[in-house]
């Protein structure tokens, strides 16, 4: 009787700890949750990390040879080799006008020649400034309507390696089509992907610059800004 009254009382305890054990349909659905969040980052992470190695395949490599002429060439701002390069390129016949998109308002003519002295009386002929583009897209549209103005059908785009397969798929969004020429090499093309740089800072900067090309890339695609993903030269 005891023995049985024992077992009884123990009975609603077993059934309450085996309860217990039993995960909740509530927390199998945050568990479930959890997962399929981890899923996700860990894809995004993958094909970021996937689509970052593919930029760098994308980006031209110095010896990317320019064997071409055009009526006319354009330089994008944001750093003085892609500047004076395209001056030269101008002064070798390579075009019969350059335009330089992005100018800082505040920049003038004389500030630019000195960039290039040699090439000053290129300023009074044949170069002309565009002060309205804020970014690549400004420059693609400035550009397009510069090139309607002259009547030009052929195009020397002037920009750094880096940046320029962002440059080629806001230009040819914009509608016309055009001719890399890049500058301003910071490194040799995907070689360097299993070469270590020469120092922690140079690394990081170079990284930090091919992460922003490539976000800013994805983000013009995304955005309709640019006409591929991987645009090619």
């Amino acid at each position: 009787m005891s023995g049985g009254g024992a077992n009884s009382a123990h009975e609603p305890e077993a059934r309450q700890s085996t309860t217990s054990a039993q995960p909740r349909p509530f927390m199998r659905t945050i568990l479930a949750f959890r997962r399929m969040i981890l899923l996700v980052a860990g894809a995004l992470v993958l094909g970021f990390a996937l689509g970052f190695i593919w930029f760098l395949a994308r980006v031209p490599s110095p010896d990317a040879a320019l064997d071409r002429n055009a009526e006319g060439i354009v330089a994008l701002t944001g750093g003085a080799a892609r500047i004076s390069d395209a001056i030269e390129l101008l002064a070798a016949g390579r075009g019969h006008r350059l335009l330089i998109t992005g100018v800082n308002p505040a920049t003038h003519t004389g500030e630019l020649a000195r960039l290039a002295p040699q090439y000053q009386r290129l300023f009074g002929c044949c170069i002309d400034l565009d002060h309205s583009a804020v970014n690549t897209i400004g420059n693609a549209i400035e550009t397009r309507r510069w090139t309607q103005a002259r009547g030009f059908r052929s195009l020397l785009v002037v920009t750094s390696a880096y940046h320029m397969p962002r440059a080629i798929g806001a230009f040819r969004r914009a509608g016309f089509a055009v001719e890399a020429c890049p500058v301003d090499w910071r490194t040799r093309g995907p070689i360097d992907l299993a070469v270590f740089f020469e120092s922690v800072s140079v690394g990081l900067i170079r990284t930090d610059t091919a992460i922003h090309e490539w976000i800013g890339l994805a983000a013009y695609w995304l955005s309709g800004r640019s006409s591929d993903l991987f645009p090619a030269p």
